[in-house]
């Protein structure tokens, strides 16, 4: 008896070749000239903006408003600079000093207080463990505004209106932060824990030397966040400090504009100056931001 196989290769189609699968790999990670045209525009579309600010501050008042509008400036002075730093009713460095200190107080507890509670509920076990994960996701909702009676209160109440402090310690047991690290500290292997364990290692140690070092892309990510929540932040400051030398920049260039009439080279060069420290931060961390993003929130 005699068993008759059949011919793979008559029955095989021309897709399923070895050059077939190359050229339809080939087809799906190429890039055409579209995606660089797309690219290209949204570019710009963030960087024209930029360019126009920056452009404007080198402007005399009259050229700013000139029409037609001209993209250079037709006399280039550092007019507005010299007048945003000699005018003593408006310390633009001493609140660019401000928002410095302010962002970086706020950003060094929102990662400590953070980083300790989200390893708290991703790795011990207590009573309650997850109820109180489901309520602190649950303010997530709840719109900021609500807050600021109750932090305006305590505020209050602790002598600190008018102060760094309150513009430092509110939003530091920050929600999202406690759940940005806590998605970060699930993916960590357990087996590195263990091991320090078997060592002997206390769960501090084991927070600090092993979780810690671990997390740099998301505690970066983190930070990041933090310092630009405080930097940027405009109503808040506005509600509790009241004299001109501690405001912080992004209130205090509001100041800039006159009631009639608005000088918007001066304008724009406090706003440079609010978006250069931004600017630098994020071309120096952008590596473990992009790596905190893409590990962070997908897994756990």
């Amino acid at each position: 008896m005699t068993t008759t196989l059949p011919n793979v290769a008559a029955t095989a189609t021309p897709d399923d070749d070895g050059p077939g699968r190359r050229r339809r790999a080939y087809s799906r990670n190429r890039v055409g000239p579209l995606t660089y045209v797309a690219m290209t525009l949204i570019s710009l579309i963030f960087v024209l903006p930029l360019l126009w600010m920056l452009l404007t501050t080198f402007k005399t008042e009259t050229d700013a408003r000139s029409i037609p509008i001209h993209i250079l400036p037709g006399q280039w002075t550092l007019r507005a600079y010299h007048l945003i730093f000699a005018d003593a009713a408006n310390p633009v460095y001493l609140w660019l000093a401000n928002s410095l200190m302010v962002s970086v107080l706020h950003m060094l507890l929102v990662v400590a207080v953070a980083s300790m509670a989200a390893y708290a509920l991703s790795r011990m076990q207590f009573v309650g463990r997850n109820l109180l994960f489901g309520v602190l996701i649950a303010t997530l909702f709840v719109p900021g505004f609500i807050f600021f009676m109750p932090n305006y209160l305590t505020m209050s109440t602790l002598g600190w209106l008018d102060s760094i402090w309150a513009l430092v310690v509110p939003g530091a047991a920050n929600a999202f932060g406690v759940f940005f690290l806590r998605q970060f500290f699930l993916a960590i292997p357990r087996e590195l824990e263990e091991s320090a364990l078997i060592d002997g290692a206390n769960s501090w140690t084991i927070f600090t030397r092993i979780v810690l070092p671990l997390s740099k892309p998301a505690l970066v990510t983190l930070a990041v966040l933090s310092f630009l929540g405080a930097w940027n932040d405009f109503v808040w400051p506005v509600f509790v400090l009241f004299s001109p030398e501690k405001m912080t920049l992004a209130p205090g260039l509001a100041t800039l504009q006159g009631a009639y009439t608005t000088d918007y080279p001066v304008v724009m060069a406090g706003a440079t100056l609010a978006a250069v420290p931004v600017l630098i931060l994020y071309v120096v961390v952008q590596r473990y931001v992009i790596e905190g993003v893409a590990n962070s929130g997908l897994k756990g």
